[in-house]
């Protein structure tokens, strides 16, 4: 079979990740060549896919394709998954490095040799990349050990880089290793072939699983910094202002051309942002959210090719939202009386208060019980966790009792035509009935404002004399009268 030939940027199998950094324990990282200056985006990202079949990948001819999760020796497959080979002699992997796709899954042939070859175009000329992949063992017992070899060639077989892994020991659980290099392209022609070979015999083990293949490139030192911040912004909402963004280029660059990025997932994709191509440029941020920067450069002559940009540190502006404060709604309640109040707190881990106290105050609950003397006006006051305030405010009105009108005149002339009490406020819990002289029921209501407009069923009721009912929880005396409706 042939090799596949890769092109930056236009394969499905190719997309776009954010920056990733080769340190901690897993990573094994050959520095033949290293970046001492500033990386870009990952240009080519070689992920398997995420559907059935080949992936569009064809391997050497020594490999034969299978659609089994459990292929053989001289086989290979592009899977998300693999359990219960061969008496689970190997890991059961339920997803690739990244969980969101597929690996590429080969039990090595009998005899050593190139398991992958690819040939990468659309680099730039003359540029160092950064080379990884990720790789795992996924034999459980002791066996045949994977040993690889990474080599970057010309497309007329001159070896630009290798690195061997030496023997890939097994491991208890499955364990995803990372393994790269720095090589520089060749000044005249950017098409390089990326070829792995297995250097270790196929049978009782060397079985080995492989996933996102990375070139990305490196150029000189971009730092991008916010004049008279620091690089990371914490302001509140309503608060912010205008931000001033600066970069310091290195003088390796002869015609630098500039853009500045923004990424809204943290730092995953970028997009240019339009018109900002100068060395400096200013944002002014104003919803809640996490605002990510950087500057990419690349050189006048290779302006168009976004397989040469090379990207500065981030800038991030995180603008941090208000606690959601409510402290409920104004109430009405009788002198003597206690009320809990019926208030909403919402935000990051955000300390409150009230002010004034309430007179049983419960810190921890800011629904705790007030018993004012008289009218009061209270304020819920909420404090962030990043030192963002918020307030809110409700009044109590104290009443000594509830004042039932005498008469109304429902003749739609716009004065007192609903009966109504004032200071009956819902919470109170009560519950109205109103009846005619023949004892009949024509209104009520329960926990409710009273807002009655003189008709029963649809239908006008004459004048005359009603009876109403008043009756509130907690043994509250009963209250009853007349009034009159008049016409």
């Amino acid at each position: 079979m042939h090799p596949a030939a890769i092109r930056a940027c236009s394969s499905f199998l190719y997309s776009a990740i954010g920056f990733f950094f080769l340190l901690g324990a897993f990573p094994l990282f050959s520095h033949a060549q290293l970046c001492n200056g500033s990386l870009g985006d990952p240009v080519i990202n070689i992920t398997f896919g995420s559907g059935s079949g080949t992936g569009g990948y064809a391997p050497p001819a020594a490999y034969t394709y299978t659609a089994s999760s459990c292929p053989d020796d001289g086989f290979y497959t592009i899977t998300n998954r693999t359990s219960g080979c061969f008496g689970n002699a190997w890991h059961t992997v339920n997803n690739d490095h990244t969980g969101n796709g597929n690996f590429f899954l080969v039990n090595a042939s009998f005899t050593p040799g190139d398991f992958f070859v690819a040939t990468v175009t659309d680099l730039c000329p003359n540029t160092t990349y950064e080379f990884a992949a990720w790789v795992m063992n996924v034999l459980r017992n002791p066996g045949i050990k994977p040993n690889l070899t990474f080599r970057i060639e010309t497309t007329s077989g001159i070896v630009l880089q290798s690195f061997s892994t030496g023997d890939l020991t097994e491991t208890n659980s499955p364990q995803w290793l990372q393994y790269g290099f720095y090589f520089t392209t060749p000044l005249l022609n950017a098409s390089i072939v990326l070829r792995i070979t297995n250097n270790a015999p196929g049978g009782i083990g060397n079985d080995l699983a492989l996933d996102d293949i990375t070139f990305r490139p490196c150029g000189p030192t971009i730092t991008s910094s916010v004049v008279g911040y620091s690089d990371t912004i914490d302001v509140c909402e309503g608060q912010t202002g205008n931000y001033s963004f600066t970069s310091d280029i290195s003088s390796a660059y002869v015609s630098p051309v500039y853009q500045w990025q923004s990424s809204n997932d943290s730092g995953q994709n970028w997009f240019d942002i339009p018109g900002a191509n100068s060395i400096n440029y200013q944002v002014n941020p104003i919803n809640p959210g996490a605002y990510w920067y950087r500057l990419a450069v690349t050189e006048l002559s290779s302006a168009g090719i976004r397989a040469c940009r090379i990207a500065s540190d981030t800038i991030i502006i995180n603008v941090r939202p208000k606690p959601l404060v409510n402290a409920g709604p104004d109430r009405v309640m009788f002198l003597g009386d206690s009320i809990r109040m019926a208030a909403t707190i919402t935000g990051d881990d955000p300390v409150y208060e009230w002010i004034p106290p309430l007179y049983l105050n419960d810190p921890t609950n800011a629904n705790a019980i007030a018993r004012p003397p008289a009218d009061i006006l209270y304020t819920l006051s909420a404090v962030s966790a990043f030192g963002c305030p918020q307030s809110d405010a409700m009044s109590i009105k104290v009443v000594a009792g509830i004042f039932v009108p005498t008469a109304f005149t429902p003749n739609n002339d716009g004065l007192n035509d609903r009966w109504r009490i004032p200071f009956l406020d819902p919470s109170l819990g009560g519950q109205v009935q109103v009846f005619n002289r023949q004892g009949q029921l024509v209104y009520a209501v329960s926990s409710d404002w009273v807002d009655w407009d003189g008709n029963f069923r649809g239908l006008p009721q004459p004048t005359g004399t009603y009876v109403y009912f008043i009756q509130f929880p907690k043994g509250r005396e009963l209250m009853k009268g007349l009034f009159v409706l008049i016409r």
